[in-house]
């Protein structure tokens, strides 16, 4: 089975490229299933029903997200009815939401889980526990994670202590692919960042003058996303092996303009 994760998309143009590159790495490499990160799909921060909606038309399958996934009070209904738009699953029980889904790929079936980090983000339920948890009640063969996080170590601590539980953990958040995919000894394919999907000639998806200014004069400025210029597609495309549910190869994919 071959599992595609792209990083967070950014507003408009991210939501654009998506939908222009998707298929065509979709069916060059034999996908059978597409994780997409979208809690920055819509202008402006977060999620809205039809950023969402660009992301599923584009060829998505399950969309996960994390700390902007509140930001917009009209994605919460849309929440509660498409199941697998995911909120991270270390939130409190009974927040709206879901935050795992069990995909059907047909003959077999994954479980896709959203989690945030605690280490310089929201004092949540525990990542490890939650995702312990959730593995052990689903039972499912395949297990991919994304962990929603700052701190490179928190994500690293993650994919050790589910090292051969979970079939994948990446990570995403920061908006930079890193050089650190690998499949550990248990056999979890791992990276700590995904990447980013949207404008390249930006500061991690915003108008590099707008983050200079408030660098350089400590005052609040406005974060814009251009909607015109080169746009990248980031993330990772990871084999597994069907009978184990292991990792048996992650590459980085970086499709740009």
């Amino acid at each position: 089975m071959k599992i595609l994760l792209i990083g967070d998309v950014v507003s408009t143009p991210g939501c654009q490229y998506l939908a222009q590159q998707l298929r065509t790495v979709k069916q060059k490499n034999q996908i059978d299933l597409v994780i997409v990160n979208g809690e920055n799909s819509a202008v402006g921060n977060g999620m809205l029903p039809q950023s969402v909606d660009a992301l599923l038309n584009a060829g998505a399958d399950v969309i996960t997200s994390g700390n902007h996934v509140f930001r917009r009070w009209e994605i919460y209904d849309y929440l509660e009815d498409h199941p697998y738009v995911l909120r991270p699953a270390n939130y409190p029980a009974g927040t709206v939401g879901n935050g795992y889904y069990i995909y059907d790929c047909g003959k077999y079936s994954v479980c896709v889980i959203s989690l945030l980090g605690r280490v310089f983000m929201d004092n949540l339920d525990c990542p490890f526990a939650t995702a312990k948890r959730i593995i052990e009640q689903e039972k499912c063969r395949f297990n991919i994670i994304d962990f929603h996080a700052e701190a490179t170590g928190e994500k690293m601590a993650l994919a050790y202590y589910l090292d051969g539980k979970a079939s994948c953990i990446v990570g995403t958040h920061t908006h930079v692919q890193t050089a650190d995919e690998m499949v550990l000894p248990g056999g979890t394919g791992y990276i700590s960042d995904l990447g980013m999907t949207g404008p390249m000639d930006t500061i991690l998806g915003v108008t590099p003058q707008n983050v200079v200014d408030k660098l350089v004069t400590g005052m609040p400025s406005r974060f814009l996303v251009p909607q015109t210029g080169r746009c990248k597609m980031e993330g990772v495309i990871a084999d597994l092996d069907d009978q184990t549910g292991k990792c048996r190869q992650i590459e980085r994919i970086r499709i740009c303009e």
